[in-house]
């Protein structure tokens, strides 16, 4: 039995990071980010499922609107 037999997710990782590796090196290394936008998108994630089945677009559109 090899050793990479008990790992599979481990080695798609690897191959995946291996795959994209001047993505990876660029994330790790240029000085911009988009950490900002993340945060948005999250907050509105967060508010569609706590209004869920409760209102619809338009509350949800002033939720997201609202600072």
């Amino acid at each position: 039995m090899h050793r990479r037999d008990d790992l599979p997710s481990l080695l798609t990782l690897a191959a995946g990071i291996d795959r994209d590796c001047d993505a990876v090196t660029a994330g790790l290394t240029l000085s911009w980010s988009s950490g900002v936008v993340e945060c948005h998108v999250n907050r509105i994630k967060m508010l569609e499922r706590q209004m869920f089945g409760r209102a619809g677009f338009t509350l949800l559109r002033k939720c997201v609107l609202m600072p």
